[in-house]
């Protein structure tokens, strides 16, 4: 008979195939087992430990937990990601060296820790759990293995588990501070307020406090070393209007000295910058998508009111790219006004040279994790939803300007 490890990878091999029939033969196969006592444990044992080892190569490859978990939920859905979280715990449970305590934290927040008694018992403890069946759960376990050995290297953005440097956090927290919650209860408001220009007059004194504390920090910092490295987030841009969000990142990127790069295959776009900078792109990028889409949402049953089309989808995606561009107008102008004042009080022989210093980096950093990057050219599918979003953007401005061709990288 076939030991456990030969079943999964005869398995595996099928799932990866075309012929259908073959998968379940082959799962057939794995729910008889070795024919030994105890085959079901010694089966579950080694997937586990195969799943384990595969999230372990992933970690030098660029991958953090928190990347798995959310490619797993959007491909596999909520019940078989969590066999990817339980990979996860197993894997960090049989690490040897130190762990980055972002690691740890990533871990945390994922709930993956080891709760299962006994690794022989994680499958059927893992089907209680999901409700699932013998059978469906090795088809999910068999799934969750295909996406971790099949996916591809990404950038490596902090340094993983095991290398040298790992120990080192992204940078000095800035979420405690006090200009920071300032931030947080400004967009709060601007996401739960019924009047555009009210949002819209939030956000913008959000991004002024942001745009100033950037400058302190930048000066705090000086002119940026050659050891010093900017970091980097993912940030989800899954379908729908995947390309509207990733749009939507790069806006704010760039209004927040910062680069995006959009990864379309995998659902996320990289955000590369200084620390405070990057916090910044999470907090405004998560407030502006809640707001974009309630004013979407307006704008569509408006549009219906007036007996308009019916092509929801074209207008939506026109309406986002429309929001993207002229809010990104918005922050950058609210950006270049904090530097202009921040010059006059410090003077721009000091200022000037440290924010160039810290852009070249970031730009250094961009072309070393993404050499081959690419443009991807906006296309406008939809007059009317250009229009609307333009005009939810731009309602607290005194007056419209034309919104201007822009490009959003993607990954080659």
């Amino acid at each position: 008979m076939p030991d456990a490890e030969e079943l999964i990878s005869d398995a595996l091999a099928a799932a990866r195939g075309t012929d259908v029939r073959l998968a379940e033969r082959q799962l057939d196969r794995l729910m008889i087992g070795t024919g030994a006592a105890e085959s079901a444990a010694a089966v579950d044992a080694a997937l586990l430990r195969r799943l384990a080892r595969g999230v372990g190569r992933l970690t030098s490859r660029g991958w953090q937990p928190v990347d798995l978990v959310r490619l797993a939920t959007r491909r596999l859905g909520a019940r078989s990601a969590g066999l990817v979280a339980d990979a996860l715990a197993a894997h960090r449970r049989d690490l040897a060296g130190p762990v980055p305590p972002w690691w740890d934290d990533q871990l945390r927040d994922l709930d993956a820790r080891v709760w299962w008694d006994g690794d022989g018992g994680h499958l059927a403890a893992r089907s209680a759990r999901a409700g699932w069946d013998r059978f469906t759960a090795l088809r999910a376990a068999v799934d969750a293995l295909a996406l971790v050995e099949g996916l591809p290297p990404i950038a490596v953005l902090r340094p993983p588990p095991g290398a040298t440097g790992a120990g080192a956090a992204r940078g000095a927290s800035t979420g405690g501070s006090r200009m920071l919650d300032r931030v947080r209860a400004l967009l709060a408001k601007a996401e739960s307020t019924t009047y555009p220009a009210e949002a819209e007059a939030l956000t913008g004194k959000a991004q002024e406090l942001i745009a100033r504390h950037s400058i302190d920090q930048a000066l705090l910092a000086g002119v940026a070393e050659r050891a010093d490295q900017p970091g980097g987030v993912r940030l989800d841009t899954d379908p729908p209007y995947a390309g509207a969000k990733a749009l939507l990142v790069q806006e704010v990127a760039a209004a927040n000295r910062c680069e995006a790069v959009w990864s379309d295959d995998l659902g996320f776009t990289t955000v590369l910058g200084w620390p405070a900078d990057l916090e910044a792109v999470e907090l405004l990028y998560t407030s502006l998508l809640v707001q974009a889409t309630a004013a979407m949402l307006r704008g569509r049953g408006e549009r219906r009111a007036r007996g308009a089309g019916r092509r929801t989808r074209d207008y939506d995606e026109s309406f986002l790219n429309a929001f993207a561009l002229r809010i990104g107008e918005r922050l950058r102008a609210a950006t270049e006004d904090a530097d202009r004042r921040a010059a006059a009080e410090t003077g721009p022989e000091r200022l000037l040279p440290v924010l160039a210093s810290r852009a070249e980096a970031v730009r250094e950093r961009l072309d070393t994790l993404f050499p081959g990057v690419t443009r991807a050219r906006l296309t406008v599918r939809d007059a009317d939803g250009w229009s609307s979003g333009t005009s939810a953007a731009d309602r607290a401005t005194l007056g419209p300007a034309p919104a201007p061709e822009r490009q959003v990288r993607g990954r080659r």
